[in-house]
This record gives C-alpha cells, sequence and structure tokens, in this order.
C-alpha cells in the first residue's frame, strides 16, 4: 500500500506517552512524514484522507493499526474520544511495533 506523503496522520497514544518516541520511529521507517505526524487531539479531528495510528490494544499496545479516515459527521464532542466519535474509517495495516514492518 502506498502512503501519501502528502496526509497528516493522527496518532492515538491512550495515555501511553512512554511510547510516543516509538510509535513515531516506527511510523517514520514505515514511510509516514516525521512533520505530518500529529498526536490526536480529541477537540480537533483530521480531513477525509488523513491517516490515524492507533496503538492497540490500549492496555497494552504491541501494534500500531493504521487506519485511513473515510467521512466525517460532525458531533458535539463527548468523553474521551471527542469529535473522533464521529469520524468513519477503513482499516488499511498493521504495524508491529517491535518488528517495525508493516501487514
Amino acid at each position: 500500500m502506498e502512503i501519501n506523503k502528502n496526509k497528516n496522520i493522527y496518532i492515538f497514544l491512550h495515555g501511553r506517552m512512554d511510547l510516543k518516541q516509538k510509535s513515531i520511529n516506527v511510523l517514520t521507517k514505515n514511510g509516514f512524514d516525521k512533520n505530518k505526524i500529529l498526536l490526536a487531539n480529541p477537540n480537533e479531528v483530521g480531513h477525509i484522507g488523513d491517516y490515524m495510528a492507533m496503538l492497540w490494544f490500549p492496555s497494552s499496545p504491541t501494534y500500531i493499526k493504521i487506519q485511513q479516515i473515510s467521512s466525517i459527521t460532525r458531533i458535539k464532542p463527548e468523553g474521551v474520544m471527542g469529535l473522533w466519535a464521529g469520524v468513519e474509517k477503513n482499516e488499511l495495516f498493521t504495524i508491529k511495533l517491535d518488528s517495525h514492518e508493516h501487514q
């Protein structure tokens, strides 16, 4: 799968700030532009075509799920998800946190 390097990628760390740099390194080794990697914010979402990188599983992540935003419904932000609850996305691939290769 070819990555559009002009698109932002929003990273969801699920509170695991200790894995922030490691996750950024894994994403850049897999073709994402370091300058386009942004921490997800519950009060601001990306645009259709942008990417999402979720550490998975949230409690004890072993890989990063790469998704692409397919549609956005404007909603009233609530809870931890905030505006992201209105985002539909397509699953693209996963990257193991330790192997640096996507599947």
